[in-house]
């Protein structure tokens, strides 16, 4: 009985000279991912693990899509390691006897980091990335000088969405722990093509073929308007894009500003505000739209209303 009091008398003074010693806001023998950031203020803490990460966090992963090698930056794809929220997490007062009696001949706590890894960015970087590689097959229209033509997509294997993204953020945290880089091979799966030839046909009769018909004009009044015509401006300011695998109008602004330049300097429009603004290319798109499609000289003729 002696004896065993002794034991507990030993053990209680021991905890309570952990508790004593440790004055530290992250207590003694805390590590994250292999760095001890025990012993020290959460600022020093915070620089500690920074410090010893060093580029984990921020160089791009190599992956390996369909036998193509490609980087993916984690801004991009929003993965990051939060020092700041590890370092909270693992500061604080410490009263576990198995943690804090270790403490004083060495021993060691692990925190878990925190590690933010957004999947929808992360699914969005993946369907750029397969782009960039050449695996996107999808069916489009392409706008050159004097006529429109028609790209069929083809099947083609993409990133297998969901995989792909836990793929990536296990990598991501695996190099964060090991620092070891290792490419990342994404699963692939068949895809068939959002865009079918069917939906290409349709857009090329009713959008793509009329626009690029002949010249087609946008004024305010006879005295300031602008010419579109088919061998020049026409190819620089159309487009098309996929929205739930149909084919849409697409227009470069910035191109159409530079395009009508002072063509309607001093006119100005009445905003349903009440206030007057001058013209802008999204008021030279709205008028654009129908003229576009339009089939006899009159037609192709889109005017902005003033009001």
């Amino acid at each position: 009985m002696l004896l065993g009091g002794a034991v507990v008398g030993l053990v209680g003074a021991a905890y309570v000279a952990g508790l004593v010693l440790d004055h530290a806001d992250v207590p003694n023998g805390t590590t994250v991912l292999g760095v001890n950031i025990g012993g020290s203020s959460k600022e020093q803490a915070v620089q500690k693990l920074d410090s010893a990460l060093g580029d984990r966090a921020t160089k791009p992963l190599k992956v390996s899509i369909g036998g193509k090698e490609a980087e993916l930056k984690p801004s991009v794809a929003g993965l990051s390691i939060d020092t700041q929220a590890t370092v909270r997490g693992a500061a604080g007062r410490d009263y576990n006897p198995l943690t804090v009696i270790p403490s004083l001949i060495g021993g060691t706590r692990t925190a878990e980091p925190v590690i933010v890894a957004d999947e929808e960015k992360i699914a969005n970087a993946l369907k750029t990335l397969a782009g960039e590689s050449g695996g996107a097959k999808d069916g489009t229209i392409k706008f050159e000088p004097g006529k429109a033509v028609p790209v069929y997509g083809k099947p083609y294997q993409g990133i297998d969405g969901d995989k792909g993204v836990d793929a990536v953020a296990k990598a991501y945290k695996d190099r964060a722990a090991t620092g070891q880089e290792t490419p990342v091979e994404l699963p692939s799966a068949s895809q068939q093509p959002k865009v079918t030839n069917a939906e290409v046909d349709r857009m090329m009769k009713e959008f793509a073929q009329p626009a690029m018909s002949g010249l087609v004009t946008v004024q305010t009044d006879p005295l300031h308007k602008i010419q579109f015509g088919p061998e020049r401006s026409l190819p620089k300011i159309l487009g098309v894009k996929e929205v739930g695998g149909k084919l849409v109008e697409n227009y470069d602004l910035e191109a159409i500003k530079e395009l009508y330049g002072t063509a309607f300097k001093g006119v100005l429009i009445q905003r349903g505000n009440g206030t007057k603004t001058e013209v802008t290319p999204q008021d030279v798109v709205g008028a654009l739209r129908k003229a576009l499609v339009g089939k006899t000289p009159a037609e192709r003729v889109g005017t902005i209303p003033l009001s």
